[in-house]
């Protein structure tokens, strides 16, 4: 019986490192974020299924949705808007770079 319950945690554990790994992930691609809004929201979440014993699935529910979620709480509307515009001038002279290479041949 004590292994099957250790394979269970050990399979619990490794859904929760994915978990966690996703919604990183997908936290770091919204306008805005930094280091330290990573660390806030991982301490965050980490500090709620500790004291609860949830899983993060089950608390916060989809990591993508979350993090999504958890960016537009952490990070200033300001800094976001900015991160936004900076994002569109980049996509904008990729753009028009990668149709210079195609009409040069490169």
């Amino acid at each position: 019986m004590a292994k099957k319950d250790q394979t269970t945690d050990a399979a619990r554990e490794k859904d929760r490192e994915k978990w966690m790994a996703r919604f990183q992930v997908r936290l770091v691609t919204q306008p805005g974020v930094d280091r330290a809004v990573v660390l806030q929201a991982v301490k965050d979440v980490t500090a709620h299924c500790a004291d609860t014993g949830e899983h993060p699935r089950t608390a916060f529910g989809d990591p993508d949705t979350y993090a999504v979620q958890a960016a537009a709480r952490l990070v200033p509307a300001d800094r976001a808007g900015r991160a936004r515009r900076r994002n569109g001038v980049v996509d904008a002279l990729d753009s028009a770079l990668k149709g210079a290479r195609d009409i040069a041949g490169l």
